[in-house]
């Protein structure tokens, strides 16, 4: 097995913060993070796929065609957007880092053959970052 890997980036901005609780009580547990005007990020994400490499083609995947997947479906979708407003998959869940990484995995799975594994890293600054792997 060997896993090849693709960078990106997209820029976002967003808020943490639960409907239901206080500005105070979201400040308490988001921080500067729960800014009802919002703030934004630079996003880095690191797209991996581990396989067997084909003996035809001596690839995992063409690497042009997970390149054009993850513009199409992650940075078309996000880059330059408010992932509370714009963004459908955070209409109701909190745009963490966590749950970003969750939300790009699952928007690519479906494109990348099933005896793949398939991995997400996605940095919100240059030292917070989160790995997904699926579940």
């Amino acid at each position: 097995m060997i896993t090849v890997n693709r960078k990106s980036h997209f820029n976002a901005a967003h808020r943490l913060f639960r409907k239901e609780w206080s500005d105070q009580k979201n400040f308490e547990v988001f921080g500067k993070c729960s800014n009802p005007n919002y703030h934004g990020h630079n996003y880095k994400l690191v797209v991996s796929v581990t396989g067997k490499i084909n003996p035809e083609t001596g690839f995992v995947i063409d690497l042009k065609i997970l390149k054009q997947l993850i513009k199409e479906h992650i940075e078309d979708h996000f880059d330059h957007k408010n992932l509370n407003i714009e963004v459908p998959e955070f209409k109701e869940l909190n745009p963490t880092a966590e749950n970003i990484a969750v939300v790009i995995w699952k928007k690519l799975r479906p494109y990348i053959a099933k005896e793949h594994k398939l991995g997400v890293t996605l940095y919100e600054t240059p030292r917070n970052f989160v790995s997904y792997q699926g579940e």
